[in-house]
């Protein structure tokens, strides 16, 4: 099963939110700081709902190789 990470870094004053997805290699870091890791975290989800492209795509089979 695919892990989706949600993460908060320190940054500045506050922490970034950060959306972490399997097997691409691929991390999406907020823009803003949020004072808290709360927050942080939570604007990281909100950020995973915005894209449910990527939330489907983890669901469809993986292509068969052919020779």
């Amino acid at each position: 099963m695919p892990t989706i990470t949600l993460s908060a870094t320190p940054k500045g004053n506050g922490f970034q939110a950060t959306v972490t997805f399997p097997g691409e290699g691929v991390s999406i870091s907020s823009a803003e700081t949020y004072p808290t890791i709360a927050e942080a975290l939570t604007a990281a989800a909100l950020k995973l709902l915005d894209m449910p492209e990527r939330l489907e795509a983890m669901d469809r089979p993986e292509p068969v190789a052919t020779r």
